[in-house]
């Protein structure tokens, strides 16, 4: 059984979320505090955390900057805010989605779905990707650049993996959603997907503002270049 850790300090929408997605078959435990929150992740095992944004003594972005010292488990932002700026902040600290309040159970289950599915598939990938520099161990879930470590979020290693797959070949846009959102458009657009190009290459570039690996052709899509 998967498990969830559910941070909300609302009492209106903790008693029937947590009832919704215990129905639904998932194991959850609901955390009130940021402090709180960080103590269940250190002692429980989890497969997904789903954080509120704003809390009592602190922030959801608190917990996931936290978490993503350790961790690529996935993450979605439950918020109140849908401004861009908002959104924004939550993907650059480590989130894989979010979703804004209020929202339809429905809907929120389909993205838990889909996160825990492709977590589950890279997690048994098997195999060394390496290429200009970058090392991607994807049976550990680990990448180097030049022989350092670096941390990258669920979708932003999903990414990586899905370039360094098909190097010197460009990939439209499109084709770049529906692998890696399970051809759901309706959960991602353009601008998000930009987002996370920009978040990849500034880790992995040597020059993000001058790329020379992860390439775009604009209008079209982009291109991993092995030199």
């Amino acid at each position: 059984m998967e498990r969830i850790l559910y941070v909300e300090d609302d009492s209106s929408l903790i008693d029937g979320l947590q009832y919704t997605l215990e129905a639904s078959g998932y194991a959850v435990d609901n955390a009130r505090t940021a402090k709180e929150a960080l103590a269940f992740f250190r002692n429980r095992q989890y497969d997904l955390l789903l954080l509120d944004v704003t809390l009592p003594d602190g922030t959801g972005f608190d917990i996931c900057k936290e978490v993503r010292g350790v961790s690529t488990i996935p993450i979605i932002f439950l918020t109140a805010s849908d401004q861009e700026i908002s959104v924004v902040r939550g993907l650059d600290m480590g989130g894989d989605d979010y979703i804004t309040k209020p929202f339809k159970l429905n809907e929120l289950l389909s993205r838990i779905k889909a996160l825990l599915r492709r977590s589950l598939r890279f997690s048994r990938a098997e195999s060394i990707l390496e290429a200009n520099g970058i090392r991607v161990d994807m049976m550990e879930r680990l990448v180097w650049k030049n022989g350092r470590q670096i941390d990258l979020p669920l979708v932003e290693y999903k990414l990586l993996c899905l370039f360094m797959q098909n190097p010197n070949h460009l990939m439209p846009r499109e084709l770049i959603l529906d692998r890696m959102w399970d051809g759901n458009g309706n959960y991602v657009d353009d601008n998000t997907l930009s987002v996370y190009i920009r978040r990849l290459r500034n880790k992995i570039e040597d020059e993000p503002n001058m790329p020379r690996y992860l390439l775009t052709e604009r209008g079209i899509g982009y291109k991993w270049v092995v030199r």
